[in-house]
């Protein structure tokens, strides 16, 4: 009997843990957003990633949302705030956009998942699918060096 009790208090202890660190992530608010706001709040987060990020036009954008650049590599990025799995077109798009602005890598970010098809293309074309689960850890370490950076060296050296 103490087992099953063990057991259930596991459970909850998980499922509790993983709702705050949804809460933390800030995902639910990346779920309300337009496809525009998804699109500069992803040029921030890679900014806080050391990447220089450009947002491009909303309008025939040929096929990227975002192009990042970090030790001399050209990344396009392909942004999909989508509250259901993202298909191939994405992948195509992505892919489409690295010869139009010489770039030697293509990215989808989601803040949902793929279908399988998109995730069969994404890695016979050598596209880089970022998922849900994903960005959330990128949030959580963007978040996670914010609070580092808000504290002084030595409060730093203390964790």
């Amino acid at each position: 009997m103490l087992g099953v009790g063990v057991a259930i208090g596991v459970i909850i202890y998980v499922a509790v843990s993983k709702v705050a660190k949804l809460k933390r992530s800030g995902i639910a608010e990346i779920d309300k957003m337009d496809g525009y706001q998804f699109e500069k709040f992803l040029g921030h987060l890679f900014r806080s990633q050391g990447y220089k990020a450009e947002v491009t036009q909303s309008s025939g954008d040929f096929g990227a949302d975002l192009v990042l650049t970090k030790d001399g590599i050209r990344i396009v990025v392909q942004a999909k705030r989508y509250s259901k799995n993202v298909g191939l077109k994405a992948v195509q798009e992505a892919h489409s956009a690295m010869a139009h602005y010489s770039a030697s890598e293509a990215w989808v970010v989601s803040n949902a998942d793929y279908t399988d098809q998109a995730y069969k293309l994404a890695r016979s074309n050598h596209v880089r699918l970022i998922n849900r689960d994903q960005l959330i850890e990128m949030l959580l370490d963007m978040h996670s060096t914010k609070s580092k950076s808000k504290r002084t060296p030595a409060q730093n050296a203390n964790l």
